[in-house]
């Protein structure tokens, strides 16, 4: 025995073929499995997701110093190590050589993993004022004009906002004396800080102390 159809069926059947059609016009294409496109790519936090004791278990006098995070800078602790009984004059040295090292080291996995990078390169040293510089001057064996944009923004920001500097929001900073060029009080601006790739640390020339 044969049988047929309903109309209601029939009607039924139809109707899919147009359900599909109207499904594609929409620009949504239909699936017969389930589709896992995997998780939502995560984003740089440019924060510890715990403290990196590590830098900060060392011994010395604790410091911050400013690493690069996406675009910006961002300060993290450090520490550095000054011998007691250092004279003050020559402790501000000690101190701005010790900051300038940690800014060339490599990033701790952990602030890898947040995403800091440093574009200081090491090989640098920081020296104190000859005497005809001012006496919070530092010299430094590579010209600031000679380093990056982002490199010069991590340096200014991170000595303008320690004890090698005057607590001001700037220090003052050259090069080797054979270089013939003067000297420059660069500050640490919150345009510098936000955007140091693009926006060079502002500067003034410096006469003699």
């Amino acid at each position: 025995m044969t049988v047929r159809p309903t109309a209601r069926a029939v009607g039924r059947l139809l109707a899919l073929p147009a359900l599909a059609a109207a499904l594609a016009g929409c620009g949504i294409r239909s699936t017969e499995v389930p589709t896992d496109f995997g998780p939502a790519p995560s984003r740089v936090r440019c924060a510890l997701s715990e403290p990196d004791v590590a830098p900060q278990s060392a011994p010395g006098v604790p410091v911050q110093v400013f690493l690069l995070c996406g675009s910006s800078l961002v300060a993290v602790d450090r520490s550095v190590r000054v011998p007691e009984g250092t004279a003050d004059s020559q402790r501000r040295v000690l101190i701005a050589q010790g900051l300038l090292n940690q800014l060339a080291q490599t990033p701790s996995s952990a602030e890898k993993a947040a995403g800091y990078t440093t574009n200081v390169r090491g090989g640098m040293s920081v020296q104190g004022p000859t005497p005809k510089d001012p006496d919070d001057a530092l010299r430094l064996s590579t010209p600031p004009g000679d380093l990056t944009s982002s490199a010069l923004a991590q340096l200014v920001c991170t000595f303008s906002d320690s004890a090698a500097a005057e607590g001001d929001g700037s220090v003052i900073l050259g090069g080797p004396i054979r270089d013939g060029e003067p000297l420059r009080r660069y500050a640490c601006t919150d345009e510098v800080r936000a955007r140091p790739g693009l926006k060079e640390p502002p500067s003034s020339e410096v006469t003699g102390g």
